[in-house]
């Protein structure tokens, strides 16, 4: 019985910090919902930065594809020339 007492004591001692603690944390920092002209002017910039990055990533993207693109092109113009050779070597053996 005791033990239990001993435990619900506690139990409020440690509630009673935890209340404490989170209303001093409460008061500190800014309040939710309220935006400075500052962060107001953060958050275009942002926007901003992130429409740049993404013109970039597809231009990039875009360069990518012409690139494998022309290299698919010469590698199938090097398989087309080497049948033909070869065709002309097969021809020339019988």
């Amino acid at each position: 019985m005791a033990e239990m007492e001993c435990q619900s004591i506690k139990m409020s001692i440690s509630e009673e910090a935890q209340t404490v603690t989170r209303k001093e944390c409460g008061k500190r920092g800014r309040k939710p919902g309220r935006k400075t002209s500052t962060e107001k002017l953060d958050i275009k910039a942002k926007l901003e930065r992130s429409r740049q990055s993404a013109r970039e990533c597809r231009a990039r993207k875009k360069l990518r594809y012409q690139y494998l693109e022309e290299l698919v092109a010469d590698r199938e113009k090097a398989v087309v020339a080497l049948r033909a050779e070869l065709e002309r070597v097969a021809n020339t053996m019988e």
